[in-house]
């Protein structure tokens, strides 16, 4: 892949914040936004990753084992990449970046396997009531992370589309871990603030840096949160026409 860091052309003069901070956040943005998107999925996933993988009650799913280590693949492969670019490591970086495809391009038809297995599983072991309903939340956040990946892909060769809209697909895959945030730090009909609020950071870095937001999160924030919304009313209302839809994807009767 190409990278991740390229210093904008663009001048900075009238800028409020001191040089230094400028420099910092043109030159070690993404390094940080990789670090805290992991902590926040480490965060998130330790409150129920003992019961739910290494000492679950009920086995679970084969199919989920795999699914964490493929996520937790891209995760860390994604702060190498970072890393590799903000070292300067250029080379490196896009030498290794078609594994990161290969990796990329599984994680969506894994994900919706995993969705779907782990709903009739719920629904079937665990007896949960909302598993139909709550099935749309990560088929949309595999469309969310499976689009504007594709596009980074597609514009590697620009490097100031391909870094923004690999953070946002990375910023995607953070959903499931806010929504396991206490109640008291994150409520759980608000977990997409949680992915939102990262994006914003982006959105944040470029006002400062750029004295302009670029147009990937112009087009990307206010897609996903149109579409966050409308999911998290299909999931709390039980939408009939919704309903339909999952029972038939689960295997059971309407």
């Amino acid at each position: 892949m190409d990278p991740a860091i390229i210093l904008e052309s663009r001048p900075t003069i009238g800028v409020a914040l001191p040089a230094r901070r400028i420099g910092w956040l043109r030159n070690y943005f993404y390094f940080f936004m990789s670090l805290l998107i992991g902590g926040v999925i480490v965060y998130g996933f330790h409150f129920t990753v003992n019961q739910n993988l290494i000492h679950p009650t009920i086995p679970r799913p084969f199919i989920l084992y795999v699914h964490a280590a493929f996520f937790s693949t891209w995760v860390l492969f994604y702060i190498f990449q970072s890393a590799l670019v903000r070292t300067r490591n250029v080379r490196v970086h896009r030498q290794i970046g078609w594994f990161g495809v290969g990796l990329g391009a599984t994680m969506p038809v894994l994900g919706v396997a995993t969705a779907i297995a782990m709903g009739r599983f719920d629904t079937l072991q665990l007896h949960t009531a909302d598993a139909a309903s709550s099935l749309i939340v990560p088929l949309f956040d595999m469309g969310c992370f499976t689009t504007t990946f594709a596009l980074a892909i597609y514009w590697r060769q620009k490097p100031e589309l391909h870094r923004r809209l690999l953070l946002v697909a990375t910023c995607a895959l953070t959903a499931a871990a806010f929504g396991r945030f206490p109640a008291n730090l994150l409520p759980p009909i608000l977990f997409y603030a949680g992915v939102d609020a990262l994006i914003l950071l982006g959105v944040a870095r470029d006002f400062i840096v750029n004295r302009r937001i670029h147009r990937v999160y112009l087009y990307a924030l206010p897609l996903f949160t149109a579409g966050q919304t409308i999911v998290t009313y299909v999931a709390w209302h039980n939408v009939p026409y919704w309903m339909k839809i999952a029972r038939a994807l689960l295997g059971q009767s309407a």
